[in-house]
């Protein structure tokens, strides 16, 4: 596998990591060059959705990659978010739309970095600059991550870039971008079959300020209340992830895709932050989040300064 280059999204991967992946592939056979897309990690029954849709097998798992693997990051740059050996590996490109943090190279490198919904609506872009064509199976994985990133545009991180991108898209895609688009989207909130821990780890992300570690995981829903009846339970495998990971902070987010508000768990030592960042204090280790659906827009950034 040494010799081939691969191409992988983060760890716990959602339908804009592994579709990146997909079309970025796609993307470089276009322009000569052989890479081969992988994951690393489950896929979630919203890409299966997709997948599915389109007939197409998902991307080979992989674990680790040994020292010297040429690979590209996509819809991720942070080491702690990707895979075991990313530090020994060569990165020689990265299509992400992240801040970026806890990054460094040996080498230069190609690197794009845009502010928008979605890592597919940049690939949708090189697309254009490249002077290729988008055909039907790319446009669908396109149009399924931008819906997917953006919770179809209701998102707070959704910019005109993603709104033009998939406008675009559905139309050489042949899909009602709203039947398609919530029905995608409902079949990755049916998470009955999850135990606990597979739940908490599902979209679960690790960030470091400093020496302080803390996760935000997040699962959308279409009833908030149908997850916390297993709140309890839920609670318990929390404070054993932090104790076991040495984290000073869980947050878990619910979010509620019909109406765009998230309720949040939140556990561990640094919980005050949570008042401070949102001006609510935490009741039974949950607070309500009214019109709250971005980790990375609306969660991310408040807990973050305010750690």
């Amino acid at each position: 596998m040494k010799n081939e280059v691969l191409v992988f999204g983060h760890k716990n991967p959602d339908t804009d990591s592994i579709c990146s992946s997909i079309i970025h592939a796609m993307l470089d056979k276009k322009n000569g060059w052989e890479t081969k897309a992988v994951r690393l990690g489950k896929i979630n029954k919203e890409t299966q959705y997709v997948l599915d849709y389109l007939g197409i097998e998902p991307p080979e798992l992989i674990e680790k990659v040994e020292e010297g693997q040429e690979v590209i990051l996509v819809d991720h740059n942070e080491f702690n978010q990707s895979i075991e050996g990313i530090e020994q590996a060569k990165i020689i490109g990265v299509t992400d739309h992240h801040k970026i943090a806890n990054f460094e190279t040996s080498e230069p490198l190609y690197y794009i970095a845009k502010p928008y919904g979605c890592t597919a609506t940049i690939l949708f872009e090189e697309y254009k600059q490249w002077g290729h064509t988008i055909d039907k199976k790319e446009a669908v994985l396109m149009a399924s991550a931008i819906i997917s990133d953006t919770l179809l545009l209701k998102s707070p991180t959704t910019t005109e870039h993603d709104k033009k991108a998939l406008e675009e898209l559905v139309k050489i895609a042949e899909i009602d971008v709203n039947e398609y688009g919530l029905e995608m989207l409902k079949a990755g909130t049916n998470l009955d079959e999850f135990s606990v821990e597979e739940l908490i780890n599902l979209d679960a992300k690790k960030f470091e300020k400093g020496d302080i570690s803390f996760v935000i995981a997040q699962v959308n829903t279409i009833s908030i209340e149908d997850v916390l009846k297993r709140e309890k339970e839920i609670k318990e495998v929390i404070s054993k992830t932090i104790k076991e990971k040495g984290l000073s902070l869980f947050v878990f987010a619910i979010t509620d895709i019909l109406n765009s508000n998230s309720e949040i768990i939140a556990l561990g030592e640094k919980v005050e932050v949570i008042r401070a960042a949102f001006g609510k204090a935490l009741e039974n280790d949950k607070a309500f989040l009214e019109g709250v659906v971005s980790r990375k827009k609306q969660l991310l950034p408040d807990i973050d300064k305010n750690m």
